[in-house]
C-alpha cells in the first residue's frame, strides 16, 4: 500500500514503465468518463441534428490550435525544457516558458477572435451538407468552444515542466477534470440552455482540469510565470524551431476526423455516429498510443540530449514491439466483443439499437488499424525527441495529400463505409513512412523490433476472436439472441460481454503461452516493479 501511495503522489518521479502504467490507467479512467459524456449526449440527442451540430463544432476549435500550435505545446516543450535541465540552465528555461506562453497567448487569442467572427463562412463551407438550421446552431456552439484552446495550450505548457520533471500524475487527473465538464455543465443547465450547455461545460471542465491543475503543481515545483515579450529570446526561437514545422503541415493523425466530418455531413446522423465510433475506438487507443507515446517522450529526450544513440535506438523499438503486440490483441478483442459492448454502454434515449448497429460497423473497420495507430505514436515522439520535427511534418503532409484522393473514391464508391476504410489505409500509410525514415536515418532500426513477438500475439489474436466469432454465430443460429434481445436486451449484452471477455482473454492467454511468448511474464514483472 506504501509503495502504491507513493506512486500516486503528484511529486513523485517515475521510471518509463511506472509512467506508461500511471497514464494509461489515467487515460482508461478518462475515456470511461469520456464515454459517460458521449452516453449522456446520446441519450439527449442521439445521431439527430443537435448531436450533429455539436460534434461538429468541435472541428474548427482543433484546427486553430493544430495549426497554430502544432499540437506542440508538450512535445516541444519537453524537448527544449530537458535540454535546459540537462544543461544546468533551469531558470533561462523558466523565462523562455513565460516569454513563449505571452507571445503565443497573444496569437492564439487574435486567431480565435478572428474564428468568432468568421464561424458562419467556415461552417456554409466545411460542413457544407448541413442545412440552414443545423449549420447555425454548429456556428453557435463553435462559437462557445473556441476559447478553450487558450486554456489547453496553457495547461499543455504548464504540463510539460511536470513531464520534464518526470511528474505524470497531474496528466493522468486532468484529463478526467475535463471529460467531467461537459457532463456536469449539461445536468446543471440543459434544460435552460439545451445542447449548448454541453458547449458551456466543456469550456468550463478545459479551464479547471487542463489548465488550473497543471499551473498550480507547475508552480507548486517552482515554475513561475511572469509576462514577458522578448522576440530576441533564444527559447522562443528554438520553439518557433521546433514548431514550424508542425505548424506548417498537417498529419493525418489529426486530420483524418476533419475529413471524415466534411464527407459525412452529407449524411444525415453520420457526423455523430462516426465520431461515436470514433469516440469508442480512441478509449482503448488512447490508452495505448496517447499513454504510452506521452510517458516515453521524456526518456526518448533525455536518452538522445546525452547522446546515448545505441540505448535510444533499443528502447524506441522496445516500445513499438510492445504497443503493436498489445495493440493486435486489444483490436481483436474490440471486433469480437464491440457489438453486445456498444449496445450495453450507448443504446437508450434517443439512440436505438439500429444506430448502434450502425455505429459498430465503423467502429469494426477503424478497430483493425489500432497497433498502427500505437507504433506511429512512438515513431513520432522518437523525431520529436531528438529535436526532429521537419522531417515528420513533411512525410505527414505528403500522407495526407496522398489520402485525400483515397477518401474521396472511397466514399463516392462505398458511401460512409468508405471512410473508415480510407481511414486505416492513410494510417498504415503514415506509420509506414515514419518507421522508413526512422530506419533510413540510422535512428531506429526496423531489423530491431520484435516480430516473433508480434507473430505470437497475432496468433493469439486470431485465436480468441475466432473462439468468440464461432460461439455467437452458434448463438445467432439457435435463435438464442433474438429471443433475449427482444426480453432482456442488455442483460443478455452484458452476460455476452462478461463471459466473452473471459472467453477470449483465456483463449488467448493460453496460445501466448504455447507459443512461447514473453509477454504475460513481462507484464506481471512489470506489474510488480512499478
Amino acid at each position: 500500500m506504501q509503495r502504491v501511495m507513493r506512486v500516486l503522489r503528484p511529486s513523485h518521479a517515475h521510471s518509463a514503465f511506472s509512467a506508461t502504467l500511471v497514464l494509461m490507467v489515467s487515460v482508461f479512467l478518462s475515456r470511461i468518463i469520456g464515454l459517460v459524456r458521449v452516453k449522456y449526449i446520446m441519450w439527449l440527442f442521439g445521431s439527430g441534428m443537435q448531436a450533429d451540430a455539436l460534434n461538429a463544432a468541435f472541428v474548427l476549435p482543433d484546427m486553430i490550435s493544430y495549426f497554430l500550435v502544432g499540437g506542440a505545446a508538450s512535445i516541444t516543450f519537453v524537448t527544449i525544457l530537458t535540454r535546459y535541465r540537462e544543461t544546468g540552465r533551469e531558470k533561462e528555461g523558466q523565462r523562455s516558458l513565460s516569454v513563449i506562453l505571452t507571445t503565443m497567448y497573444l496569437v492564439l487569442g487574435g486567431a480565435i477572435l478572428l474564428a468568432e467572427i468568421f464561424a458562419p463562412w467556415y461552417v456554409g463551407w466545411w460542413f457544407n451538407g448541413f442545412d440552414a438550421e443545423k449549420a447555425s446552431l454548429c456556428v453557435r456552439l463553435t462559437r462557445i468552444l473556441l476559447p478553450a484552446q487558450l486554456f489547453f495550450f496553457a495547461g499543455g505548457v504548464f504540463g510539460a515542466v511536470l513531464l520534464v520533471q518526470k511528474q505524470f500524475n497531474v496528466q493522468a487527473v486532468s484529463p478526467l477534470i475535463y471529460n467531467l465538464g461537459t457532463i456536469v455543465g449539461g445536468v446543471l443547465l440543459v434544460k435552460q440552455l439545451g445542447v449548448a450547455s454541453l458547449a458551456i461545460g466543456t469550456v468550463a471542465g478545459a479551464f479547471f482540469g487542463p489548465f488550473l491543475l497543471n499551473w498550480f503543481f507547475a508552480r507548486r515545483a517552482g515554475t513561475r510565470y511572469r509576462p514577458i515579450l522578448d522576440w530576441h529570446d533564444q527559447g522562443l526561437r528554438e520553439w518557433v524551431r521546433l514548431s514550424l514545422p508542425l505548424i506548417a503541415g498537417v498529419s493525418l493523425v489529426t486530420a483524418d476526423s476533419w475529413i471524415i466530418a466534411h464527407y459525412a455531413s452529407k449524411i444525415g446522423g453520420a457526423v455523430s455516429q462516426f465520431n461515436y465510433a470514433k469516440q469508442f475506438f480512441t478509449a482503448p487507443m488512447a490508452v495505448l498510443a496517447q499513454a504510452a507515446g506521452a510517458a516515453s517522450m521524456p526518456f526518448f529526450a533525455s536518452l538522445w540530449a546525452k547522446n546515448n544513440r545505441h540505448q535510444f535506438a533499443n528502447v524506441v523499438a522496445d516500445s513499438v514491439s510492445r504497443v503493436v503486440c498489445l495493440g493486435v490483441l486489444a483490436a481483436s478483442a474490440m471486433i469480437a466483443l464491440g457489438k453486445p459492448a456498444i449496445d450495453l454502454v450507448f443504446t437508450g434515449g434517443h439512440f436505438t439499437r439500429g444506430d448502434s448497429t450502425q455505429c459498430f460497423a465503423y467502429f469494426a473497420v477503424f478497430s483493425i488499424s489500432m497497433f498502427l495507430w500505437s507504433a506511429q505514436a512512438i515513431y513520432s515522439r522518437a523525431f520529436y525527441a531528438a529535436g526532429n520535427t521537419l522531417v515528420p511534418m513533411v512525410a505527414g503532409t505528403v500522407v495526407t495529400m496522398l489520402s485525400l484522393p483515397i477518401y474521396y473514391g472511397l466514399f463516392h464508391g462505398l458511401g460512409a463505409m468508405g471512410l473508415a476504410a480510407a481511414s486505416d489505409l492513410g494510417i498504415l500509410m503514415q506509420t509506414v513512412t515514419i518507421a522508413a525514415l526512422l530506419h533510413r536515418r540510422q535512428m531506429v532500426s526496423l531489423a530491431s523490433l520484435d516480430y516473433r513477438e508480434m507473430g505470437r500475439c497475432m496468433i493469439a489474436a486470431l485465436a480468441g476472436g475466432g473462439t468468440i466469432w464461432i460461439v455467437f454465430s452458434l448463438i445467432a443460429e439457435m435463435g438464442l439472441r433474438a429471443i433475449h434481445a427482444a426480453a432482456h436486451g442488455r442483460v443478455y449484452d452484458f452476460l455476452a460481454l462478461s463471459v466473452g471477455s473471459l472467453l477470449w482473454g483465456g483463449v488467448a492467454l493460453w496460445v501466448l503461452k504455447w507459443t512461447g511468448s514473453a509477454l504475460p511474464s513481462i507484464v506481471r514483472k512489470r506489474l510488480r516493479l512499478a
